[in-house]
């Protein structure tokens, strides 16, 4: 292969990349936690859009029991995001691991 063509395909593979990237900040995934009586809704790039709690769970007495909600729920939603994010990275690279690229967040 000559220098040019390896250069066309590098610029192909960086346009395929940043238009995934766009379409995972346009998808949204939701992680839940305690029945789904907590919820948090993610980016496909990690961001967190919102957080929903049911009112039942608005207790200052389980104020402990909320907070790890709410954080398992968080980190529920990242994790599916990352999932996320390498299934539409896999299906760019074919299949490939190139180190750093499904490391998005």
């Amino acid at each position: 292969m000559d220098l040019n063509a390896i250069m066309q395909q590098a610029r192909e593979m960086q346009e395929k990349m940043n238009k995934v990237q766009e379409e995972l900040a346009s998808k949204t995934i939701t992680g839940t936690a305690g029945g789904g009586m907590v919820s948090v809704r993610v980016t496909g790039k990690g961001e967190v859009i919102d957080i929903v709690i049911e009112e039942e769970m608005i207790n200052p007495s389980e104020k402990e029991m909320l907070q790890d909600l709410i954080a398992a729920a968080v980190n529920d939603g990242l994790r599916k995001a990352r999932d996320l994010a390498k299934s539409e990275m896999k299906g760019l690279t074919g299949g490939v691991q190139i180190p750093g690229l499904t490391n998005m967040f």
